[in-house]
């Protein structure tokens, strides 16, 4: 048994050939006289680039398999339109195109679909933000980055939103060696809760015991949000009697709540 065997798309990773920059080079100008079979040894030399690449996507949810198709392709277009002229690292200009086709592929197979004007909206927006970290030393505001792209800032909010990659309830966040806690676990619905419910029973039929003067105070200041002068004013009583109808209530409701 190999150690470290790992296959993909049936390609043993662990077989694969590591060539240094002068080889690439050679094999380059030697695919650009036309040698044949030279293409194919220059994208086997360079699968470990696409490795090193999907290991960033590792967390989209898709196959490996599919994610390394794509960057072969994306690796295959570096090959064909690799400048030799320009003083760079083949690996330089090879990794932004695989990461760019396999951003396409993510993209285009995403369930939620979003347009063009929206992701140009949010890659400004990204690319601005980037500036003003620069320039700043801080992070900037929505609002500022609206004001750099004279949009408002609901617009940016929205194209911002629009680009966030979907997460399931069911993603794993955390594992002991136990049961994993997942998303759903870490969020709650507060209207729903049966506390919740249960505590509005009790205060509505702890209301009821209540006097219908205490009781038209407290739905006047905690119900309404008045104060206890407006609530004297309304009622015709004197600020002080208010204040103390108001603790003798809250003092009776404490019994039953």
């Amino acid at each position: 048994m190999l150690p470290n065997k790992v296959e993909i798309c049936g390609v043993n990773t662990a077989k694969l050939p590591m060539l240094t920059s002068k080889q690439i080079r050679g094999m380059l100008e030697r695919f650009r006289d036309g040698e044949e079979g030279v293409r194919e040894d220059l994208i086997r030399g360079n699968l470990r680039l696409v490795l090193s690449v999907i290991q960033r996507f590792n967390n989209r949810g898709e196959y490996v398999d599919d994610l390394f198709q794509v960057g072969c392709i994306g690796l295959m277009k570096a090959i064909d339109n690799f400048d030799l002229g320009q003083n760079v690292k083949f690996s330089t200009y090879a990794v932004p195109m695989i990461i760019g086709e396999i951003r396409r592929y993510l993209r285009d197979n995403n369930p939620i679909r979003v347009s063009r004007s929206l992701r140009d909206i949010a890659y400004k927006s990204l690319q601005v933000r980037d500036q003003l970290v620069s320039k700043n030393g801080k992070e900037p505001t929505v609002a500022e980055i609206a004001a750099v792209l004279n949009l408002k800032r609901e617009e940016v909010v929205y194209a911002l939103d629009a680009i966030q990659d979907p997460i399931s309830l069911f993603e794993p966040i955390y594992h002991d060696g136990g049961d994993p806690i997942f998303v759903m676990d870490q969020i709650s619905d507060e209207r729903s809760e049966d506390g919740s419910w249960l505590e509005s029973i009790a205060i509505r039929e702890a209301l009821d015991r209540l006097s219908q003067r205490e009781r038209m105070i407290l739905t006047l200041r905690f119900f309404q949000g008045k104060t206890q002068m407006e609530v004297a004013e309304e009622i015709g009583i004197s600020q002080a009697q208010v204040s103390r109808l108001e603790k003798a209530a809250l003092r009776h409701m404490k019994r039953h709540v």
